[in-house]
């Protein structure tokens, strides 16, 4: 038997910004019916192949084919009418539209003249039905949590009958059952002969879903191998290009003073109810559970974004429970929130402006900020937590990476007694995660206490000293560095 044609081919693709060449002669086959995993640390070219092939950005030099014709899409649009969807890793819809408006953007479906509203919100409950998410079509976006926005960019790309689908990041957001449902419907695309890409940090998934794996490093492609199931290290080593001896440093052991106490805390709307544990100085306290166990919820409460209707927030035996972040923050606690892009950061502003904008009384001179003392500043912030990236530069030009970089640098400017971070590596290469990790045990020997928030199971296990388990709004234990793994956790986070 003849083997079949790609649906898709890149031959000798070349992408130039100015003087700076980012992709360096790239050949890629995509086959129908095959999940083809594209890895690589951030920067080594994975999203610019993808916006290539998705039409947004043009390269150039080099050539593609799609269904045995040229291809030179000149929109995201025209690749999406010639049957390529593309879920992007930052989340692209419009609040002010509701689920159904946003899964049909851009190609609304008429009847008689006239948007027909009805078969679009049934084709996208059709779209939610699949992947398990229970929320009306016709529900506004604004306020969705980060996990439920993630699963309707799913929905959209299932409802465009595609034939090449490249899905960046797609369960960076997404907690164990929600990608058990997605993997399912990859393997009916994959049944239906839809080709696929899929980008992920997360390697474990890799080795359960990928038919073929192409590692990228600096541009290029730099090793192919044809299978999934390739053993972690082996990826991670073609990935940076070195022998890596582990991904989790040591975890001290905490003091026995205690810096931080929540009791009793309830949310108004009983997202998560009377929730109670404390943190000890030096200590970093994990909080896993499945999507929708009030996890982003009950930190973002305690650090003052949301609102407590109930119990109190203790620092250092005194009674701080927050009514807005302002009264965390001068009380010596931190939230670096799990959307960086959205609440993290301000894109179109300069690294040393985000860094100065959490540190101003720092800065202030008589009332005035001088651009030499501001640079000053954030330059050392810069070259303290590894930023790859200069203070002129804007945070929207630099990898996911370096902009959690910026977010944690802007906020362990001011010393903090005790630190938040809520998905602290979502949608990082392994390279950043290793040394946000290091990050992360030098606070703790440092004497703050830390609280992390991750969907990655290895990751809250890696980190942690303790572990609460939280399951529908409700904490269903902690346990023990030395009592938790994968099934205790689950156990416990399916109550």
């Amino acid at each position: 038997m003849t083997a079949p044609a790609p649906i898709l081919s890149l031959r000798s693709i070349r992408k130039s910004y100015g003087s700076v060449e980012v992709l360096h002669g790239v050949d890629l086959d995509i086959y129908p019916g095959e999940v083809v995993a594209l890895l690589g640390e951030n920067g080594a070219g994975k999203s610019t192949v993808s916006n290539v092939i998705s039409g947004t950005v043009q390269p150039s030099s080099g050539e593609m084919t799609w269904l045995g014709a040229p291809y030179a899409p000149s929109s995201p649009r025209a690749a999406m009418d010639a049957g390529v969807g593309m879920i992007h890793q930052e989340l692209k819809l419009l609040p002010q539209l509701s689920i159904a408006e946003n899964v049909f953007v851009g190609r609304y479906l008429m009847k008689g003249g006239r948007i027909d509203r009805k078969a679009m919100e049934d084709r996208a409950q059709a779209g939610l039905k699949r992947l398990g998410l229970d929320i009306p079509p016709s529900r506004l976006v604004e306020g969705l949590s980060t996990a439920n926005q993630q699963l309707i960019e799913i929905a959209k790309a299932l409802t465009l009958n595609a034939r090449l689908l490249i899905l960046d990041e797609p369960t960076a957001a997404l907690g164990g059952d929600e990608t058990q449902l997605l993997f399912r419907q990859i393997e009916r695309l994959k049944a239906d002969g839809v080709g696929i890409i899929y980008i992920s940090h997360r390697l474990e998934e890799i080795r359960q879903i990928a038919d073929r794996i192409i590692v990228m490093r600096d541009g290029s492609k730099v090793q192919e191998f044809d299978r999934g199931d390739v053993p972690v290290r082996s990826i991670v080593e073609s990935m940076v290009g070195r022998s890596l001896d582990r991904m989790f440093p040591a975890v001290p052991l905490p003091g026995d003073e205690v810096t931080l106490t929540v009791n009793g805390l309830t949310s108004p709307t009983n997202t998560f109810r009377d929730i109670s544990f404390s943190v000890r100085k030096g200590e970093v306290f994990g909080i896993a559970g499945l999507m929708g166990a009030g996890r982003t919820e009950l930190v973002r409460a305690i650090t003052g974004a949301d609102p407590i209707a109930r119990g109190t927030v203790t620092l250092n035996g005194q009674d701080i429970t927050p009514r807005s972040p302002i009264d965390a923050i001068r009380n010596g606690m931190v939230l670096v929130p799990e959307d960086r892009k959205l609440q993290g950061v301000v894109l179109d502003h300069s690294i040393a402006e985000n860094i100065g904008y959490a540190n101003l009384p720092e800065l202030t001179r008589g009332g005035w900020i001088t651009a030499r003392r501001l640079n000053a500043f954030a330059d050392g912030f810069i070259r303290k937590f590894g930023v790859k990236g200069h203070g002129a530069q804007n945070a929207g030009e630099l990898s996911g990476g370096n902009q959690q970089k910026v977010v944690l640098a802007k906020w362990l400017a001011r010393n903090p007694r005790v630190v938040v971070l809520d998905e602290p590596t979502r949608g990082i290469d392994v390279g950043a995660r290793s040394s946000i990790y290091e990050l992360i045990m030098d606070l703790a020997r440092n004497g703050v206490s830390v609280i992390v928030v991750s969907s990655d199971l290895e990751e809250v296990l890696g980190v942690s000293n303790r572990i609460m388990v939280m399951a529908q709004g409700k904490q269903a234990g902690i346990l023990d560095r030395k009592d938790a793994n994968d099934v205790s956790i689950m156990e416990l986070a399916t109550l």
